[in-house]
């Protein structure tokens, strides 16, 4: 369209006002020529507009012309699209379809029909509230399509009743189908442990242990091979099995039964064999799996065994655990634990110590025989504690009587991180879990962290700890550390008030000795008393004031029974001592004839703390655990942020309930 006879208009003005201007100049000087030169003017100036306009003129039409043709390929290439398609308005009747949508939904007459009527997986409520070209995934008849909406009139709003929605049905059948394949084909890798093998072999009759191991590969190969799983024993008591992802979501759905099979295995052997199995559904190479399977079996262990762990996508799911963790007898690891921790003190150039968020008489009793030890060996230890509360008031007034000197040793945790040096060593006692201690932040300054602990392990876990002594079975981490005294030197150096700490610590977690006591719970007992504990004075640290006796009988008076054999009481006053009347009140509603667990709440620091205790038939720890809390098989406990007292209980009610139901 260029045009090669005159100037635009538009392009020109400028050379015609020029003209002009030289032709008013001549008409001043020469009229004849400026008569002239205003003809050629008004000559070009006419030229030039009519030019012009034929010019748009035939762009118009060009431009129509196009239009007309994109309008008829858009027409072509809607009509014969070799996809679907339909246009619906926003009540979700048909206004318009084409031929493979007529063939997709094999029926004559679809126009002015409802689509959910056509298509029952049709969500229109989805479709309204998604966003613009969000697809939908439709199955329908053996298929499954991406349904891309395009809003014709590019309109939203709720006022609007005239919306147009087209929607472009793609088959993607095929890719899901590879999808599913790949998700159920995807390899899967596990570890299978016995957890007491010695211990079975050795109360199993001579003439029954080759039976009996013989029946636990049999038993165990026969389980995975129903999933078309591949089992190898590596060692007497290690498997290694890997199954698809379809055969462990079938295990899953079974709530991994084979735990309850093996243990239900008799064959002459006294006491009950459990498994323990960590699995890997996440991983991007075997190596990574493998690596994945041995931290959840690691947890599943640290959590008393008999039960399995599934790392999925970087979180835990439980499944068992259901029974009492039994007590170890042999005392090799004990020792091993001392001698290694004396060697990690001897090395460091200060210890610190610290235990849980709001102590209680075990984590403080363990605590101040850590500091025992690291005295005797010539090093300047310390126990972090950021402040007293109603658990420990009574043995810090008796510290300060008898051993004010180990009063130097208690510092806040400010005080902690001036003192830390990159030589130090940090020992957490009584808890492994980063964020529930005193000083999470602090623990990322110290390069060296033992744990000791008697609880059992949970998902979070401290990070590469140089050396781990987690043993479920304890009754409390005073026995642990009271064992681990006894290995770090000839004779065990602790004085009458250092001792009494440890046995005060055995006595409360285990409610007087009423529960998880076990032959090294009396031991460790016994060794505690030669070192001058006098269970006298250990019996008087419980003694409460006449209110808080008050506020339990508050408690118990106002508890109620639910499921038959579980009791619930509430404190429902906001006070100081109000954990330690709960936990208290928790233990005395277990005497309740035919009462298998009991659980106390009460309102403390803007949330609702939930006491649990069991008898060991109920697990509170699974039911705490699933509340976010933690804890033993018969002594747990969780926190609930952001609820009232009535609704936590509601929480509580429906986790205990589906506990409940899953033991079914």
């Amino acid at each position: 369209m260029e045009d090669k006879n005159l100037f635009h208009w538009w392009d020109n003005k400028f050379y015609l006002i020029a003209l002009f201007i030289f032709t008013i100049i001549i008409w001043i000087y020469q009229p004849v020529l400026g008569v002239i030169s205003l003809l050629v003017l008004a000559y070009l100036v006419y030229h030039t507009i009519t030019e012009t306009d034929k010019k748009n003129k035939l762009v118009k039409r060009h431009i129509e012309i196009l239009s007309e043709e994109f309008e008829t390929a858009a027409k072509h290439a809607i009509f014969n699209m070799p996809f679907p398609l339909v246009i619906i308005d926003e009540k979700g009747s048909i206004t318009w379809y084409n031929t493979p949508f007529l063939n997709m939904i094999i029926e004559e007459d679809i126009l002015n029909e409802r689509i959910y009527d056509l298509v029952p997986g049709f969500n229109l409520e989805d479709l309204l509230k998604g966003e613009e070209n969000e697809p939908l995934n439709i199955k329908y008849d053996n298929k499954t399509y991406l349904v891309y909406p395009n809003f014709i009139d590019g309109k939203k709003t709720a006022s609007s009743r005239n919306r147009l929605i087209m929607l472009y049905w793609v088959d993607f059948t095929i890719y899901f189908g590879l999808a599913n394949k790949y998700r159920n084909e995807k390899p899967i890798v596990s570890l299978v442990y016995i957890d007491n093998f010695d211990d079975v072999k050795n109360n199993t009759p001579d003439v029954n242990r080759p039976l009996l191991i013989a029946e636990i590969d049999k038993r165990i190969n026969e389980y995975f091979l129903q999933y078309n799983g591949l089992v190898r024993k590596y060692e007497n008591d290690k498997y290694l099995v890997i199954i698809e992802n379809q055969a462990l979501e079938e295990i899953q759905e079974k709530k991994f039964d084979i735990l309850d099979e093996i243990r239900e295995l008799d064959m002459g052997n006294t006491i009950p064999i459990t498994l323990s199995i960590g699995v890997s559904a996440t991983g991007e190479d075997f190596n990574q799996s493998y690596n994945n399977a041995k931290a959840a079996i690691d947890i599943a262990l640290g959590r008393g065994g008999d039960q399995a762990v599934l790392n999925k996508e970087g979180a835990y799911e439980f499944y068992g655990g259901k029974s009492k963790a039994l007590e170890k007898r042999n005392k090799v690891r004990a020792r091993v634990i001392g001698h290694a921790l004396r060697q990690l003190i001897d090395q460091a150039d200060n210890v610190f110590v610290m235990g849980h968020k709001n102590p209680d008489m075990d984590s403080i009793g363990a605590a101040i025989g850590v500091i025992s030890a690291v005295r005797s060996r010539g090093k300047k230890g310390y126990i972090i504690l950021n402040g007293e509360n109603p658990s420990i008031i009574n043995i810090c007034d008796k510290m300060r009587e008898e051993q004010p000197e180990l009063l130097e040793s208690i510092i806040s945790s400010q005080e902690a991180e001036e003192l830390v040096s990159h030589n130090s060593l940090m020992i957490l006692v009584d808890n492994h879990k980063p964020s529930f201690t005193e000083a999470p932040d602090l623990l990322d300054l110290v390069n060296k962290i033992v744990v000791i602990d008697h609880h059992r392990r949970g998902a979070e876990f401290v990070k590469d700890p140089v050396l781990t002594y987690l043993e479920p079975y304890a009754s409390s981490t005073s026995e642990l550390v009271t064992e681990i005294l006894t290995y770090m030197s000839d004779r065990i150096n602790l004085t009458k008030f250092e001792a009494e700490a440890l046995l005060a610590g055995i006595t409360v977690d285990t409610n007087n000795y009423s529960f998880k006591t076990g032959v090294r719970t009396f031991e460790a007992a016994s060794t505690l008393k030669r070192a001058g504990a006098d269970t006298t004075a250990v019996k008087q640290l419980f003694r409460d004031d006449h209110e808080t006796y008050l506020y339990k009988a508050e408690v118990i008076g106002s508890s109620k029974i639910v499921f038959d054999n579980i009791v619930i009481g509430r404190l429902e006053r906001d006070i100081e001592n109000g954990l330690l009347i709960a936990a208290q009140a928790a233990n005395e509603l277990l005497g309740v004839k035919g009462i298998k667990a009991s659980f106390v709440l009460t309102y403390s620091n803007d949330r609702v703390h939930i006491s649990a205790r069991s008898l060991g038939d109920m697990s509170v720890q699974l039911i705490m655990e699933d509340l976010g809390g933690g804890g033993h098989l018969t002594s747990a406990a969780a926190q609930l942020l952001g609820v009232t007292i009535d609704e936590a209980e509601t929480m509580l009610i429906e986790a205990i309930d589906k506990y409940l139901k899953e033991g079914e």
